[in-house]
Order: C-alpha cells, then structure tokens, then sequence
C-alpha cells in the first residue's frame, strides 16, 4: 500500500475528491496517510481531520526563500515516507531539490491544457481569464507529473469541457472542477499506486 502524502494551501477541493474517491474504494494501492499545508488555517486541514486524516502545517511565510521552505518540505516528505506527492492546490513552486528526490512521483493537476495557459503566473482564475479572453471553444484540466518547471512535466491524462457564450472565470473553473478536475485527479493517484504509468522519453503512458 503506497504513503500519499497530499500538499495544500487553500479550501481542498481536490483533497476532498481524493478522500471521497479512496472511501469509495477509487484508489487502489495506496492511501493518504498525511496532509501537509502551507498555511495555518487553511479549510483543507479541517477536511483532513473529518477524514482522520494527520496534517502538518509548514508555513511558507516562516522562510525566507523557495529553497529553504523546499528542503523544510522535503524533510518532512521523507518523515512520511511518501510513496507519491499529489499537489492539490499547492500555491508554492517546490525547489528542484524536491523534484529530484522525488522525480516521476509528485502529481500536481492544472486548470487548462498544457502546454496552453501554463507555467509560471497562471494559477487559479487567471487561467481561466487568459482561456476566455483568447476565446477558447474547449478547455480543461490537465493532471501531470511535477519537475523543476512550473507546469512542463509529463503529462498523465487530460480531460475537456465545452466553453459556453456566457461563461465567466468562475463558471468555467467550477465546470472544470465538477467534470474533469475532481474525475481525473483520483484517477490518476489510483494509476500511479497501481503501477499502470511508465514514463518512455519524458512522456507518461498509462497501460
């Protein structure tokens, strides 16, 4: 049975579609074993411990720099025992310290398809700002492995919602989040604990 460990900043929306999806016996292999926040107070640790799940808080704002926030994360990561990372609504870019340590085995998921609306800046409702403003027909959510790059990792699976005439940012990232974001994410840990990704050239091929 393999350690998650998932990592949190905010309300945990995600988190609580994987604690939903592992009740439901949807990830198979592995279990959440801890939550790890970077902030006090964040309502992701308040789903964490209706779930009986541990959490640690690691607060960003108590380091000075990425680097030494990153290598405080990874002592902890290394505590746990984690199997796999799953980034879920993690505001901080980890330091290359963590990514190598941990390469193939830190999934973050992104509210567009990669490689549009990505990298560096596009996070929360900017994405969607950016994918209405250019008129997009379709949009998404891309689940992907995490490396030194913001949003550059390979991809796992991808998943698409139709853009309506009427859409704001938020109705496009709640669809996003209902159809594709709180599917696949679960989907996706469940894969990786099954032993079902390899990675061939840098690119994931689910069997």
């Amino acid at each position: 049975m393999k350690n998650i460990i998932v990592l949190v900043s905010g309300g945990g929306t995600n988190l609580q579609a994987l604690i939903d999806s592992e009740k439901r016996g949807g990830i198979k292999g592995g279990k959440i074993t801890c939550v790890i926040s970077s902030k006090e107070g964040a309502y992701a640790l308040e789903r964490a411990k209706n779930a009986g799940i541990p959490a640690v808080v690691i607060p960003r704002k108590e380091y000075g720099d990425s680097k030494s926030y990153s290598e405080a994360i990874l002592a902890e990561l290394n505590r746990q025992q984690a199997d796999l990372i799953v980034l879920a609504g993690f505001m901080t870019i980890l330091d290359e310290c963590v990514t190598k340590a941990y390469e193939y085995k830190i999934i973050n998921v992104h509210p567009a398809l990669i490689p549009s609306f990505c990298g560096e800046g596009f996070y929360g409702l900017k994405v969607h700002e950016k994918a209405l403003e250019y008129g997009v027909k379709v949009s998404g959510a891309t689940i992907h492995f995490v490396n030194e790059k913001a949003d550059a990792g390979a991809i796992i699976l991808q998943g698409t919602v139709a853009v309506e005439n009427d859409d704001t940012p938020e109705t496009l990232q709640r669809r996003i989040m209902e159809n594709v974001e709180w599917k696949l994410l679960p989907k996706a840990v469940s894969l990786f604990c099954e032993g079902r990704i390899t990675i061939r050239d840098g690119k994931a091929f689910v069997d």
